[in-house]
């Protein structure tokens, strides 16, 4: 029986670590959670789902266009008529008049006057089916492909810049709550100090100002402590906010994943995003120009259209119709010549744009590498004065009960030493901020 309570209350301790690990987050699962519930991921999205359904919108002038129409109508008088007084005035109109007109007025049922299209209607289906439209149906689907590789162009920048802010604030909630624990052991010195100078004041070694002194310490410490807290409360919401979740009301737990953050993976055929942008402005331009010149060309297409009605003739009759159509536009070339060379010179626009970022972006990624071995260089240099403070900590603490140096000595060589911690805390979230900077920069 004992063995079973132990095993019941082992599942129940692993359960618990299980639920308490599910509730920490890593710097992987805030990306994670920010591409599902991150307001620009989401748009992103949607800008890539609007350019495929424009391309689906231009890939349908590759087929007939259909329509189908229906026309009635009623009208007082009818549309045509012809009468007596329509016939012609030579002599035989006049006696032909004479005849018809005597006949209806003997009551005959001969009328004077006949109507044609007093009512009808009429229902009909065309198709036009494009031969050749001066190249425009075939550039606008390319047109429309570029379309959509410069929305995921697009989304791809959103992602850095929006993974590049979460990154920070991640770091900067990991940073605050690393200098709380640096604090926290910075006042378990002072309270240490405090019991340290209570036995030497009973005792008469030290006046009653070296007391005062840890007491005011102390304060300072503890008013450090309440903005480092404030600071994690705003940093952790804005985390939240960032990845989409809710601010939990215990505050947030952040896996301390900072020597485990250098482990990217290398991109040797790595071109950046904003480049790839420019080019396929270029390359739209150009697709813009040959549609300028389409619509100088001419134009063909062939149709049918079939009809089923009562317009003109009495009864319902049907037909059909197949025709072939040819426009030549004759006047547009004048405006063409000056579009074309419109885009010519857009293009040369972007041509430039594109070297001069190139030189930019070049210099950028020079001063990223730059800054990530400075970064390096400077935390081993933090690294080594951690050491030198602790060491100097110890000493001057040594010293104090040794009665050769005094209580201010003392707590200058705690600031000194918090004042290192925090040093290197802030020393590594720089260098991992820059080596990913530096990777999303040049994917190495």
């Amino acid at each position: 029986m004992k063995r079973y309570i132990l095993i019941i209350v082992l599942a129940f301790l692993t359960l618990g670590l299980t639920a308490q690990n599910d509730d920490v987050l890593t710097l992987d699962s805030c990306f994670a959670l920010a591409r599902a519930n991150n307001a620009q991921f989401k748009t992103s999205k949607l800008q890539i789902e609007q350019a495929q359904q424009v391309k689906k919108q231009v890939f349908t002038k590759y087929f007939p266009q259909v329509s189908a129409n229906y026309i009635g109508y009623y009208a007082v008088n009818p549309i045509i008529q012809y009468g007596v007084d329509q016939f012609s005035t030579d002599e035989f109109g006049q006696i032909l008049k004479a005849i018809i007109e005597t006949l209806h007025d003997a009551g005959w049922g001969v009328p004077t006057e006949i109507g044609f299209m007093k009512q009808g209607q009429s229902i009909s289906a065309t198709a036009i089916q494009p031969i050749y439209a001066g190249g425009r149906i075939v550039n606008g689907n390319r047109l429309a492909k570029l379309g959509i590789e410069a929305a995921e162009l697009n989304a791809e920048v959103t992602e850095r810049d929006v993974l590049e802010d979460i990154e920070s604030t991640y770091y900067l909630v990991l940073g605050l709550q690393a200098k709380v624990e640096t604090l926290e052991s910075a006042l378990a010195l002072i309270d240490s100090l405090d019991h340290t100078v209570d036995v030497a004041l009973r005792a008469g070694l030290v006046t009653k100002n070296d007391q005062l002194r840890v007491a005011m310490k102390r304060n300072e410490l503890k008013a450090q402590q309440l903005q480092l807290n404030n600071g994690i409360a705003l940093a952790s919401q804005l985390l939240c906010q960032q990845i989409g979740i809710e601010y939990p009301e215990e505050g947030l737990t952040l896996q301390n994943d900072l020597e485990n953050s250098d482990n990217f993976i290398q991109n040797d055929e790595f071109v950046r995003p904003e480049i790839q942008l420019l080019q396929l402005q270029i390359d739209a331009e150009t697709y813009y120009k040959r549609l300028t010149r389409g619509e100088a060309l001419p134009e063909i297409g062939v149709g049918a259209m079939v009809n089923y009605g009562n317009l003109i003739q009495k009864y319902y009759k049907g037909n059909a119709i197949f025709f072939a159509r040819v426009s030549v536009p004759l006047t547009q070339w004048w405006e063409t010549s000056h579009k074309i060379k419109e885009h010519n010179l857009k293009i040369e626009q972007y041509e430039i744009m594109q070297k001069d970022l190139t030189e930019k972006m070049s210099l950028q990624e020079k001063q990223a590498y730059n800054q990530m071995v400075e970064a390096e260089a400077l935390l081993e240099s933090d690294n080594a004065s951690l050491d030198m403070a602790k060491e100097n900590y110890r000493i001057a603490s040594l010293n104090y009960e040794a009665g050769l140096n005094t209580i201010t000595d003392v707590l200058e060589a705690n600031a000194l030493l918090l004042q290192a911690q925090n040093a290197i805390t802030d020393r590594e979230i720089t260098y991992v901020s820059a080596r990913r900077r530096y990777h999303d920069l040049t994917g190495k």
